[in-house]
């Protein structure tokens, strides 16, 4: 037996936002895993990330694509922590037309992590999952998906979130931290050092008018919503 306390599967295609084919959260914190992660949180998700670098199918765990400060980052602690989640592993599907079917298996912080025997026992079940996701998923191609499906316009409040008074070497940083990464890896990744990448943090908590990094994944999702949010920040002197 390998039990787990919630089951989603998504599938990420193209410029869609993530399509829920299925899920077992109750009523009251679906919001929280679902609604709320479409609306632009998935862009910070590795799981998400891993099927942008086209991810091989198999099953895998979060950790395994978490940059190093991921459970100290902004997704997790201002949006991963309220699932209450303690490990999530899941099966990458290959589906048609380059879309990616993430079956994820999730247990909660009162639950153990999954052990290395109950891993090598659901990969002994990876065919038959593989062939369910993709009969669910031949189902659902039947119905179109609604043009504002679409998730141009998050992509895009991603990629210019603070441009109204960042400079483009502080938008780069932000979309570093929002992903998890420290100081070092944002420095490694940037090929600059990791006092230069202080310096930009704490300019850029100015500028956006923010005190913490607990702060600035709100903002960020303020901005996607719609809501006052970077647009209505001004440039500090």
């Amino acid at each position: 037996a390998c039990p787990v306390d919630h089951f989603v599967l998504f599938v990420y295609e193209g410029n869609h936002r993530p399509l829920d084919l299925f899920d077992t959260f109750p009523a009251d914190v679906r919001h929280v895993y679902v609604e709320d992660y479409q609306v632009g949180p998935y862009l910070l998700d590795p799981f998400y990330l891993a099927c942008t670098r086209d991810q091989a199918p198999g099953l895998w765990r979060l950790r395994q694509f978490a940059p190093d400060h991921f459970y100290l980052g902004e997704y997790y602690q201002t949006y991963y922590q309220q699932t209450g989640l303690t490990e999530e592993i899941a099966f990458f599907v290959d589906l048609d037309d380059g879309a990616k079917a993430v079956l994820s298996l999730m247990r909660k912080a009162s639950s153990p992590a999954y052990s290395r025997d109950e891993m090598q026992l659901l990969e002994c079940a990876r065919p038959v999952v593989e062939q369910m996701v993709r009969e669910a998923w031949a189902l659902r191609r039947a119905q179109p998906r609604p043009a504002q499906d679409l998730d141009y316009k998050i992509r895009e409040a991603f990629d210019h979130f603070g441009a109204q008074v960042l400079t483009a070497r502080e938008q780069e940083i932000v979309r570093l931290l929002l992903r998890g990464h420290s100081s070092a890896s944002v420095a490694e990744q940037l090929d600059i050092s990791p006092g230069t990448v202080k310096i930009h943090r704490k300019n850029i908590y100015a500028k956006l008018g923010i005190g913490s990094q607990s702060e600035l994944l709100g903002l960020f999702i303020r901005e996607l919503a719609g809501h006052e949010g970077v647009r209505e920040v001004r440039a500090t002197a």
